[in-house]
């Protein structure tokens, strides 16, 4: 009993001290308050490059990381300092829009993202973003929204230059050449998707979807007349269009197996899929239009019925990675302005800054 006392007294001791270490004072950034950067946000910050990259980073790296967050702070309180801000609102809809689609290929409530989540992974959408990022949810949102600060005060402070950053026609072309065999469609089907959330009622809601079901089978009810019956406040279900290629990913969207989603593309224009009930909803769909597989020519569009072409998508993507980089440049040229002793304090230093960054 006494040996095992000491042991966890020594395990209580070092919980402690990684705790204490974990809260050491870096820097502080005080262009308009004083603001400080402890070993704790270093650490998240790592695991998130740590996550992106598959491999850890060296102690030099998390100097580089420290200099950053330390340069992003500086913007930032520029900016703050300048009277840009970003509601919480406009916050939970940049989440939602960026985390929904990459995920589920359309924007929904976190609600439903956070179900979704769950039946797929059986994790929270909090660990499963940890998992992904190294990040939780309120930790990457606050992360959306200071990037999305320091971008607005760089565009606020270098409007004209940003005019000038573009992809010029030769870049385009090479892209293309370059990456002549991404550009393809895959077997794709259009679907109209209508949704039946169980809510309080989940008796109630299969009525509902059986209801329109019947309708749109017996041609009762059309696509078109659907969408605006599902528009109407309470209508109580959902519907909209949905383009879907023959892959894994689109199986998830639906809910459904590989095999299924094999089967579905055998079927014809016009067919009606029964309707299936999932833990939070009732489903079912039509098919609208269905598109062969073909390599895509700089003039083609990028995906059936839009007017964006190869050429245009290539062009806008360039021309974002031009802007990002803009972007970081600009925000370093920025911060190394800023960057003076009466703006930042840097607690550590040395060896003593090592040793915390060794972890």
């Amino acid at each position: 009993m006494k040996r095992f006392a000491i042991i966890f007294l020594a395990l209580f001791m070092s919980a402690a001290v990684f705790a204490q270490s974990d809260l050491q004072v870096l820097a502080v950034v005080k262009l308009n308050k004083n603001e400080s950067i402890t070993v704790k946000q270093i650490r998240t910050r790592v695991e998130m490059y740590e996550k992106q990259r598959g491999a850890a980073l060296s102690v030099d790296d998390r100097k580089k990381v420290l200099d950053a967050l330390i340069q992003e702070k500086l913007v930032l309180q520029a900016a703050q300092k300048a009277g840009i801000t970003l509601t919480d609102s406009a916050v939970e809809n940049m989440f939602l829009q960026q985390v929904s689609q990459q995920l589920l290929g359309r924007t929904v409530t976190q609600s439903e993202l956070e179900q979704v989540v769950k039946q797929q992974t059986n994790l929270s959408l909090d660990d499963f973003m940890k998992q992904q990022i190294g990040m939780s949810v309120a930790e990457y949102k606050t992360y959306l929204k200071n990037q999305t600060i320091v971008q607005q005060y760089i565009v606020s402070q270098r409007e004209n230059e940003l005019k000038s950053v573009a992809a010029t026609d030769k870049e385009i072309r090479s892209f293309y050449e370059l990456n002549k065999s991404s550009f393809v469609w895959t077997d794709m089907m259009k679907l109209y998707l209508v949704v039946v959330p169980k809510a309080d009622n989940a008796e109630t809601a299969r009525a509902k979807a059986n209801d329109l079901y019947t309708k749109l089978k017996e041609k009762k009810l059309s696509t078109n007349q659907l969408t605006v019956e599902s528009k109407k406040e309470n209508s109580g279900f959902q519907s909209g269009e949905m383009l879907i290629n023959k892959n894994q990913l689109s199986a998830q969207q639906l809910g459904i197996s590989y095999t299924d989603l094999l089967t579905l593309f055998g079927n014809d224009k016009d067919y009606v899929s029964n309707v299936s009930e999932f833990d939070s909803h009732f489903q079912f769909y039509t098919i609208i239009k269905k598109y062969d597989a073909k390599m895509l020519g700089l003039s083609d569009v990028v995906q059936p019925d839009s007017t964006t072409t190869v050429y245009d998508y290539i062009r806008s993507s360039l021309g974002q990675q031009k802007v990002m980089q803009y972007f970081t440049v600009a925000a370093q040229e920025i911060a190394e302005g800023l960057d003076k002793e009466e703006n930042v304090e840097r607690k550590k230093k040395d060896e003593a800054l090592t040793k915390l960054l060794s972890w």
